[in-house]
């Protein structure tokens, strides 16, 4: 019995499957940019991130068949281009810095005097987090992960997690702030 996938076509994937290279190609135009802006958040370096996504690519045309369970395509082409960017990041360096408790508990979670900030500015600010901030922000915020998978992914607690997610929080309203008050003190003079 065939599983259908409703993003796409069952037969493109059964050709995929059997290395159909012309399948492979349309499998890879649908997801290549999706799946790339993801390793590029996760891994900032474009030449890195590139390098991932094919690997990723690589290794889903190896594991296609495997694919029965999981559903749609593309959240298991997710899954293995985070796991991918994971490992890449482990094996470069430690993700994680240990944060000093002291101050993080303060920030508000909402600030009343909001900027504009375009999204260039936002991506440009997540790829400036230091790395264990940014893949637990990327993880939670634009993933959807709770921080107990993410530190069953990342293999730290729950409560580091948490206070890398806050970390990067922090950091980003200061770089957007500080960008902002850069702007508008350069428009004024």
């Amino acid at each position: 019995m065939a599983v259908h996938y409703p993003e796409i076509n069952q037969e493109l994937i059964d050709a995929c499957i059997r290395g159909d290279r012309l399948a492979q190609y349309r499998f890879y135009k649908q997801y290549s940019r999706s799946m790339y802006n993801l390793c590029i958040r996760m891994v900032p370096d474009q030449t890195e991130a590139e390098d991932l996504l094919q690997e990723a690519f690589v290794r889903a045309f190896r594991e296609l068949g495997s694919l029965r369970g999981w559903g749609a395509p593309g959240a298991w082409l997710r899954r293995i281009i985070i796991n991918g960017c994971l490992n890449h990041l482990r094996k470069k360096r430690g993700l994680f810095i240990p944060l000093p408790e002291a101050g993080l508990a303060d920030i508000p979670d909402e600030e009343s005097d909001v900027q504009v900030v375009s999204p260039e500015e936002i991506n440009r600010a997540i790829r400036l987090l230091p790395e264990g901030a940014r893949v637990v922000f990327i993880l939670h915020l634009l993933e959807g992960y709770k921080h107990a998978e993410i530190g069953g992914m990342l293999g730290i607690s729950e409560s580091t997690s948490k206070s890398q997610y806050r970390r990067a929080i922090a950091l980003l309203k200061n770089q957007l702030t500080e960008k902002n008050y850069a702007g508008q003190a350069g428009a004024v003079s």
